[in-house]
């Protein structure tokens, strides 16, 4: 699958690079309008990501997800900032397919298996990673916590995926990191999403290969909005 990326910051769409708030670049001022494009080329999901509420702020996305959930023709998988039961029973309601834990995810163990418990088939898990190591709180803070330790706490947690995300290739178009990504599929053995770095055509036809380790889909955002990546044509050379 190849999944176009909305990241939500002060209700407009922006990219991050490798995560830094202070590396913000605008691309639209109407995330509403930004997502209709996406979903005009039938991509099998969107991935939106609220940043607001990833860095613990007051969140003004809240009214945006809701409205894509209510009307937008392709499901939508959305994380930032769930770390209660509530948050993520507000986005479900209001008819987001998939919620993404991250922080509280790599924290408390028990917490996922609440949230799988209450909303099977339903929870995804972002695995944020910096040197090999779990980065949380939108990115701000590394634990002393490996990333295939982390996902092979997940093989037994019964979430549906695992996003997985090179904060230093991200935002870059430098290439994902492939081996890493491979292991993390691996010691999982949950269906894994690539995110990070990818800048290009042949960026996914490598993510590709990975299909037999679990990789089952890559996540694309900067070069969407810059036009390295052709969605259509993406979507077409990895069927």
């Amino acid at each position: 699958m190849v999944i176009p990326a909305l990241d939500l910051r002060g209700g407009k769409c922006v990219r991050l690079r490798q995560g830094r708030p202070d590396a913000e670049t605008v691309f639209s001022d109407d995330p509403i309008a930004m997502a209709q494009h996406w979903a005009a080329y039938h991509p099998p999901r969107l991935h939106v990501v609220d940043l607001d509420a990833a860095f613990g702020e007051n969140s003004p996305n809240r009214s945006f997800i809701a409205e894509l959930a209510r009307t937008l023709p392709i499901p939508l998988q959305v994380g930032g900032g769930l770390r209660s039961l509530e948050a993520v029973e507000e986005l479900l309601t209001a008819g987001v397919q998939w919620v993404i834990l991250g922080t509280r995810a790599a924290q408390e163990p028990s917490f996922v298996e609440e949230v799988v418990r209450r909303f099977p088939r339903r929870v995804l898990v972002g695995l944020d990673a910096v040197g090999g190591r779990v980065a949380i709180e939108g990115w701000t803070r590394t634990l002393d916590l490996e990333a295939e330790d982390f996902a092979r706490d997940l093989a037994t947690s019964g979430v549906s995926g695992v996003i997985y995300t090179d904060i230093q290739r991200d935002g870059t178009g430098e290439g994902p990191n492939l081996e890493a990504t491979r292991k993390v599929a691996r010691t999982s053995r949950i269906p894994v999403f690539a995110s990070g770095g990818i800048g290009s055509l042949d960026d996914l036809k490598r993510l590709a290969t990975l299909a037999s380790d679990g990789v089952v889909g890559a996540i694309v955002g900067r070069a969407l909005y810059t036009g390295a990546v052709d969605l259509k044509e993406a979507m077409a050379a990895v069927a």
